[in-house]
């Protein structure tokens, strides 16, 4: 489960996903550098809360800057990777650019995430591009993976997001066709409009109003990624990136216990996953 979707402090969000008995959180950044406390007492507490980090997002509008535009984002990268590493996760979530500087040039973006890769080694971790939908010059998860291909470095990967993929109306047949080993991350959510035909309005659903699978209007096209990514051979990590206005009102425990629907019923449409989270934990009056 994605914090984002929890309202609160970023303790009181990690004790409200355990207890509904999810293992694994992706993490922002914004989160760990923004903490009261600092930066080491957001890590602590993420250690202390026995959660695995599956994912520290993320790293925007890296590729195709020129001069000191591209400098300023390595020194940014660097810092990421820091805190990546120090959370213990393995995977840095990159973003397409959407930045108006960027360069659209094909080489020049598979040089500048070689680079990113290359930074990354020594920290033993792995680099997840995602295309968003309303990136400037790349913004299909088919693109991105040949763009993933050329730059041809072990831990540069793809991220697919469900949004982004039902959103854009991808066709996910061509699912098939990826290298399931180069997919280093799932992220699931739906949504409440039926379209959203411009840029902008994907991204105005993406940042307010998406929903938990099993929520939206669009159980089909979900139901036919998760199986074909199953089918395909994808067992690696299921990541909730729900972002909603309305979540952030509600409390943490309500919006917690819908993540644990949802995730029955991703599980129910593929019978060769198991549900991935422990029991619930008892209220403490409960437990005596």
């Amino acid at each position: 489960m994605n914090t984002v979707a929890l309202a609160g402090p970023l303790e009181a969000r990690l004790q409200a996903v355990r207890a509904a008995g999810f293992t694994q959180v992706t993490l922002s950044a914004a989160e760990i550098a923004g903490h009261p406390g600092g930066e080491e007492a957001a890590i602590e507490a993420v250690r202390a809360s026995g959660l695995r980090v599956c994912a520290f997002e993320a790293l925007r509008d890296f590729e195709g800057l020129p001069g000191h535009l591209h400098r300023n984002k390595v020194d940014v990268a660097k810092a990421m990777l820091g805190k990546c590493r120090a959370l213990g996760c393995k995977l840095l979530v990159v973003w397409s650019s959407t930045s108006s500087h960027a360069s659209g040039d094909a080489q020049a973006i598979v040089r500048d995430l070689q680079l990113l890769a290359m930074l990354a080694v020594p920290h033993g971790i792995r680099i997840g591009y995602e295309p968003l939908s309303w990136g400037r010059h790349l913004g299909t998860y088919a693109r991105a993976a040949d763009i993933i291909d050329d730059a041809d470095r072990a831990n540069l990967g793809l991220v697919i997001d469900s949004f982004h993929a039902i959103a854009s109306g991808a066709d996910l047949a061509e699912l098939e066709y990826l290298d399931v080993g180069k997919i280093f991350l799932v992220q699931l959510s739906d949504f409440l409009a039926q379209d959203v035909r411009t840029p902008e309005e994907r991204r105005d659903v993406a940042w307010h109003s998406r929903v938990f699978p099993g929520e939206g209007l669009h159980d089909a096209e979900m139901t036919e990624l998760v199986r074909r990514l199953d089918e395909a051979g994808y067992r690696g990590d299921l990541s909730f990136e729900v972002y909603n206005d309305d979540y952030l009102v509600l409390p943490r425990a309500t919006v917690a216990v819908r993540a644990r629907n949802a995730a029955k019923w991703v599980t129910d449409r593929v019978s060769r996953r198991s549900l991935p989270i422990r029991r619930p934990e008892r209220p403490a009056a409960a437990a005596k």
